[in-house]
């Protein structure tokens, strides 16, 4: 289904990120997520088709491309493969919005080229023990010292982790300020005192590496920090609502996937003498399935379009990531359901969908803080 918000040069960009899903990531899915790795070739085709810089500047290395083409390549590469839309969302909004918002021409030229490319990571180190949904609280501190900046602290849950280059780290540098006291730095995760965690063994969305990262008297040149000094905290929520429209694309994505799954299933499963989609019960819970969907892509699209026509979207851009992580996994489950005992076969599809879906509605802004987001907004 075409979305009115969408012009026949975002339709291209599908057609290619579809066709790249099809013949490249369903063959070798199940694979990635069996053996939890993520094959490098495929890091340098998404990068090669443009998919790793599709929000970066062209004088940057990137395609200079607006938020509904990152939209329309979130969604079919989904389909396929979800961990594969980690590399994507993680290049054209976690490792690069930051500093796109917030830094210096030296900064951009320094470390965008090399993500566009595909040769470095950079991560997104907000999170803490600590200070999860409550970001404003986190605890790791950045203490100046002359020319630089001494980081003691510990982040958890940071996709790529383990493999990344750098990583935005987000430190108190006035901490009797609160969330008006954070400072964002780009950290060299070669640094002394730069360490990571053991990966964490997840659920769903295999191939993506994830632990935590630990700063011991890190110590960090000034010419790192990103933004202003303690106007951090509005760059990490600016990067977020970026991100929780890319996550909204992935659950979209992986929900038209599990319905396709449902559809070709109950045509071809014959019980008491019909297929199974001849059952009038069934019929209708495909018919909310459908419905659901639909309401989620447009939530999804009409985020994408405020954003791409630079009008306020926070509230939309929550709005979306609610509705679409909620309504992929309802979607996903009933997929499962209709499939019956193979739908909790490993050899089946939509068991590795279940899995990886599960995170969408945690990650990036937990359902409830999309809640909070939504009523503040309303009853402000």
């Amino acid at each position: 289904m075409k979305s009115p918000f969408f012009t026949e040069d975002h339709e291209d960009i599908r057609e290619v990120a579809r066709e790249f899903a099809e013949k490249a990531l369903a063959p070798v899915a199940a694979e990635i997520d069996r053996t939890e790795k993520f094959p490098p070739e495929l890091v340098k085709t998404m990068a090669d088709l443009g998919f790793l810089g599709l929000k970066i500047p062209e004088e940057y290395g990137g395609s200079g491309l607006d938020m509904r083409s990152y939209v329309t390549v979130m969604e079919e590469v989904a389909k396929k493969c979800a961990v594969a839309t980690t590399f994507i969302s993680s290049a054209n909004s976690l490792s690069t919005a930051p500093i796109i918002l917030s830094g210096t021409e030296e900064q951009k030229k320094k470390y965008l080229p090399g993500v566009a490319s595909g040769e470095s990571i950079i991560a997104f180190a907000l999170t803490e023990p600590n200070a999860g949904s409550d970001a404003a609280s986190i605890a790791t501190k950045a203490v100046k010292d002359g020319d630089d900046y001494i980081l003691n602290g510990r982040k958890c849950f940071i996709t790529f982790a383990p493999v990344a280059r750098y990583a935005t780290v987000y430190a108190k540098t006035s901490p009797e300020k609160g969330a008006k006291g954070i400072t964002a730095f780009i950290v060299d995760m070669k640094l002394p005192g730069v360490s990571t965690g053991k990966p964490e063994e997840k659920m769903g969305q295999h191939g993506a590496p994830v632990s935590d990262i630990v700063l011991d008297d890190a110590r960090v040149p000034k010419d790192c920090v990103l933004g202003e000094v303690d106007l951090g905290f509005i760059n990490a929520m600016k990067t977020l609502s970026l991100g929780r429209i890319g996550v909204a694309a992935m659950s979209v994505g992986i929900a038209e996937e599990a319905l396709e799954l449902a559809v070709d299933y109950t045509k071809t499963r014959v019980q008491f003498g019909k297929p199974l989609a001849k059952n009038q019960a069934l019929r209708f819970m495909m018919a909310d399935m459908e419905t659901k969907l639909n309401a989620a892509r447009l939530l999804t699209h009409n985020a994408a379009w405020l954003m791409d026509n630079k009008q306020e979207v926070t509230e939309a851009a929550s709005m979306a990531k609610y509705y679409a992580a909620e309504t992929a996994f309802e979607i996903v489950n009933k997929s499962l359901q209709l499939h019956g005992g193979y739908g909790y076969s490993k050899e089946y599809e939509i068991e590795r969908l279940y899995r990886d879906v599960r995170v969408n509605s945690i990650y990036e802004g937990s359902s409830q803080v999309q809640q909070m987001v939504i009523a503040g907004r309303l009853l402000k």
